[in-house]
């Protein structure tokens, strides 16, 4: 299966939903219980084991300010090296091209000014992502291995989601 260009997706929130409930309660809650209701499940879709996963793109948090790139989690920079965004590779989930929506970047004229930040924002998130396209995709395709061939250690493998399990809830989807 060929990698393709990287764009931005969100996932289906009943989709979401399954995994987090019957795969793995780590998996990013868009539940209305836990007050994320309107936060969508927004990532970039990698190729891993000839499978199609999607890695979330979080806002930064103030830890991640200081906390160096990893296997399993990259951080996202503008053009003068600001941290807009991260990625959490140890949070990808399985995906079909039936549980995803390809965001629409373009600034339309009914953007309000928030919108339209949001939307520059994204399109920065995305540039840094095409940019570093190789990179991110071999972090990637490595973790995937090293979790699922018992090669990595216990604190690694414990931040990584069930992705086995998962698999197996995306085909009962």
């Amino acid at each position: 299966m060929e990698q393709k260009r990287l764009s931005l997706y969100t996932v289906d929130m009943k989709y979401i939903r399954n995994l987090h409930n019957q795969g793995d309660d780590r998996v990013f809650s868009v539940s209305p219980q836990v007050g994320k209701d309107n936060r969508p499940f927004l990532g970039i879709v990698v190729t891993c084991n000839n499978k199609h996963y999607c890695i979330p793109l979080s806002s930064p948090k103030e830890k991640h300010k200081t906390m160096k790139n990893g296997v399993d989690f990259h951080r996202v920079l503008d053009s003068k090296g600001k941290l807009i965004g991260v990625l959490n590779l140890n949070n990808m989930i399985p995906v079909r091209e039936d549980v995803l929506r390809e965001v629409e970047l373009r600034i339309i004229s009914t953007d309000n000014n928030q919108q339209k930040r949001y939307k520059n924002l994204m399109m920065d998130q995305l540039s840094f992502c095409r940019q570093n396209q190789e990179v991110i995709v071999g972090k990637a395709n490595k973790l995937y291995k090293m979790v699922n061939k018992d090669k990595c250690s216990g604190p690694l493998k414990r931040r990584c989601l069930k992705w086995n399990k998962l698999e197996q809830i995306l085909e009962r989807f």
